[in-house]
């Protein structure tokens, strides 16, 4: 297992620095039934926060990452190629192999106490899930939003977990000093496709329950409507039934994402398609064609019909970022001072 190889950089790309080494590596497993199969590697990082190289089509500089491998096992995640720059596999071992950075939230006040640090977003989420079933048991972010409290820094958060409401309070006492985006990720609402390509998650219906008690506590939140899977998620009722419910939920947005396939992910889901839906996989090879992403005459029909369809629910795409402030109520003005007061220094 090549445990040098993990980096500053390398949550999405590779470079030389080690980010710990191998005798900072503990290995665990838990005989319960939510954590049976999964191996928990325990490390010590030397860096937490993550630049995001220049080339990224990502609208945001800085990542916290405290896992690497998710339990979620989407079939079609993205991030499985960061698996191999450990030696580990991509696909079942990205499921049941994950990297702790047990030390992350001491690393992140620890940065953000530098005077080097200008108070810049930090995207969590972003990479893997931190709201992932392994944060039940290490209990990473509450730290991490802590130190982010402290220190009055804009930060987001993208997830498919329902732990978030574990740390609303956090995450409210943050939003009172500094601005604050919370993303709810639900590609579809379809209950037999949540079964096989998202079989980790929670269910569509219980991440919409997450949107209704954020907008309960009066915390805006966003939808990021991915993926949308071709042939799979994406006729005109199956998009219509979703943004429904996303709308009914109370979410402030709605941002439609096209599955991509990069490298690791696509081997993966390809391997996923010709056991389950086998009659497509010539028509994802065709789509695919030209490397990771869908045609762009196909993107834009699918964010075309998602965003006719939130205007008619009541609701709009996402702007970049999506920062939400709670706001305190303004306190009532004190009357004006009729007569002369005397200035004291005391």
């Amino acid at each position: 297992m090549r445990w040098e190889n993990l980096s500053p950089e390398s949550e999405h790309s590779r470079a030389d620095a080690a980010l710990f080494g191998a005798d900072a590596v503990t290995t665990r497993t838990f005989d319960t039934p939510e954590f049976r199969g999964i191996t928990f590697h325990e490390i010590r990082a030397r860096s937490i926060v993550n630049r995001v190289p220049g080339a990224s089509r990502m609208p945001f500089e800085w990542t916290v990452n405290p896992y690497r491998g998710c339990t979620h096992a989407c079939v079609y995640c993205f991030a499985r190629k960061t698996h191999s720059y450990l030696d580990l596999d991509t696909g079942l071992g990205f499921d049941s192999q994950i990297v702790v950075k047990v030390n992350a939230p001491e690393l992140l006040r620890r940065r953000l106490s530098s005077r080097s640090w200008q108070s810049e977003h930090i995207a969590m989420g972003t990479n893997v899930d931190c709201y992932q079933r392994a944060e039940g048991r290490y209990r990473l972010m509450p730290g991490i939003l802590a130190a982010l409290r402290d220190h009055a820094n804009p930060f987001s958060i993208l997830t498919k977990g329902t732990l978030i409401l574990r740390d609303l309070e956090l995450i409210e006492q943050a939003a009172q000093v500094t601005d604050v985006g919370i993303s709810v990720s639900v590609g579809f609402t379809d209950e037999e496709l949540w079964r096989t390509v998202e079989p980790g998650t929670p269910a569509p219906e219980r991440r919409l329950d997450v949107v209704r008690a954020l907008a309960g506590r009066g915390i805006g939140c966003g939808v990021l409507m991915a993926p949308v899977l071709p042939f799979l998620s994406d006729r005109p009722e199956q998009l219509r039934e979703t943004v429904r419910a996303i709308a009914a939920a109370g979410a402030t947005s709605v941002t439609p994402l096209v599955l991509h396939l990069r490298p690791g992910a696509r081997e993966w889901f390809m391997s996923w398609l010709a056991g389950h839906r086998p009659h497509l996989v010539d028509r994802y090879r065709r789509l695919y064609a030209e490397g990771a992403y869908a045609p762009k005459w196909y993107q834009r029909r699918v964010t075309r019909q998602v965003h006719e369809l939130a205007q008619e629910y009541g609701i709009g795409p996402a702007r970049a970022g999506m920062p939400r402030r709670i706001r305190t109520p303004d306190r009532p003005t004190p009357p004006p001072v009729t007569e002369p007061t005397q200035l004291t220094l005391l």
